[in-house]
């Protein structure tokens, strides 16, 4: 038989090895939490917009001037003449003459990518655009873009138009169809040959969820960087007008502005105008972007997606699903309510979806505001229309640019706010004027929306 005093030493050597174990087991569990929601820093970005934007500065620069770039339909693009007509029920017509276009979508420098004359022919514009625009973000990020190659870079694409693919297998067009139609018309290939032009090997897809694809690709590149599947990553999204057989479903569907103005949260919201363009973003671990000096131009703390589910029609927003996508993206976050000073709204200017956004805005955020520290809310469609599969990044891209400069653009065509929401009882708050938004001790922290018609939030 044993004495105490035989076993207490080693009891407590016992004791010390377990604590020290559960030390160990303690700091393991709080590196792997804090490798599973670490910060994604945005390290560059590249777009082309339209108002002649081909740049993150001229951007900035048709934010703050508070321009609204919509135009007529160019004649380039089709007749409008021909197929406008006031009544939306008119066969074969739609109810605007408006959109907002970029330049010289037909202008491709295919030597500089190492792609034939003939097989450019074939190349959906919108892969011409992403190959472009991909390039010079990462020229922004001072990243030389044949030092990527061999790397396991991702790319994740949102893109949603087959407008080109319409052409190239229209039946007037078959005797033409050559070896490079399927892969230049593919949507699969417009992240696959970003891939091969740049020799990178990580992930690469590209994401149609409807007009939330581009802020669905950011999502899925920032769990990726965090799974470390890759250690950079390419994320945006491309949209180009080219044909006009959407506008006139979406005519039909009584989802177009006749004004061709994104009016939203404005009581004289009746539809939204479509735009086009194109929008990239570069990402790393911000972690690793600190540790190669990489100039952080904001980080992405937290996302979330969900689905609308059986909402009131297959393209009806659901509030609550709203509101609950906001939640959860604050608790990935690991960030407050309260600490939310801006909203880069969806807001597309429509009669029934602009009071269900703000009505879940306002589930999520006027219990920690206040007539003195309001929410404010903005979206960029009012400057641009709506850009579809790249709305989302415009709108990354516009708060990026509100980060640098420390001021937040007005919101354009709100001139009497909607009835459908107690203005006047909530502390959310339109910003009819610019905004300054100084750095200070708290950080500045914004959220960005999308809800894709799809029903993908």
């Amino acid at each position: 038989m044993t004495t105490n005093s035989e076993t207490g030493p080693a009891q407590r050597n016992l004791i010390k090895s377990a604590l020290l174990k559960i030390d160990e087991l303690q700091a393991r569990l709080k590196a792997c939490n804090a490798e599973k929601n670490e910060a994604i820093a945005i390290v560059g970005m590249g777009c082309r917009f339209p108002g002649g934007v081909d740049s993150p500065e001229a951007f900035w620069q048709l934010l703050n001037d508070g321009r609204d770039a919509i135009t007529e339909v160019p004649p380039e693009r089709w007749d409008i003449d021909a197929y406008y007509d006031a009544d939306p029920d008119a066969p074969g017509k739609m109810n605007t003459r408006f959109g907002g276009f970029i330049e010289r979508v037909d202008q491709f420098d295919a030597r500089f990518f190492a792609i034939s004359p003939r097989e450019a022919v074939s190349m959906d514009p919108q892969q011409r655009l992403l190959l472009e625009v991909a390039w010079e973000a990462l020229e922004y990020a001072n990243i030389p873009p044949d030092s990527v190659y061999g790397s396991a870079t991702g790319v994740f694409v949102g893109i949603i138009g087959q407008d080109y693919a319409q052409r190239l297998f229209a039946p007037g067009y078959l005797d033409k169809i050559d070896a490079y139609v399927g892969t230049g018309a593919s949507q699969g290939v417009a992240a696959g040959r970003l891939s091969y032009a740049l020799g990178l090997t990580g992930p690469s897809f590209s994401v149609d969820t409807a007009c939330s694809s581009s802020l669905v690709t950011l999502h899925l590149a920032c769990e990726s960087l965090r799974r470390k599947e890759c250690d950079l990553a390419l994320s945006g999204g491309v949209n180009l007008i080219l044909e006009p057989g959407l506008n006139v479903n979406f005519s039909k569907a009584r989802m177009m502005a006749p004004d061709g103005r994104c009016k939203s949260f404005d009581s004289a919201a009746d539809g939204y105008v479509r735009g086009e363009g194109c929008g990239m973003l570069v990402l790393k671990r911000l972690s690793d972007a600190l540790a190669a000096g990489d100039q952080v131009l904001a980080v992405v703390r937290g996302s979330a997606v969900n689905q609308d589910g059986p909402s009131g029609g297959l393209t009806v927003p659901s509030g609550p699903s709203q509101e609950q996508v906001v939640r959860q993206a604050l608790v990935n976050a690991g960030i407050t309510p309260d600490a939310v000073s801006y909203v880069e709204a969806h807001g597309t200017g429509t009669a029934l979806g602009d009071p269900i956004e703000l009505g879940a805005l306002d589930a999520v955020f006027s219990a920690s505001h206040s007539a003195a520290n309001p929410l404010y809310l903005g979206s960029v469609k009012t400057n641009v229309g709506h850009l579809e599969a790249a709305a989302g990044v415009a709108g990354i891209i516009k708060l990026v640019l509100a980060l640098r400069h420390d001021s937040l653009p007005r919101h354009l065509h709100c001139d009497n706010p909607t009835a459908r929401f107690a203005w006047a009882d909530k502390p959310l708050r339109v910003l009819h004027e610019p905004q300054a938004w100084p750095r200070g001790e708290r950080p500045r922290i914004a959220g960005i929306s999308s809800f894709g018609f799809s029903g993908t939030n």
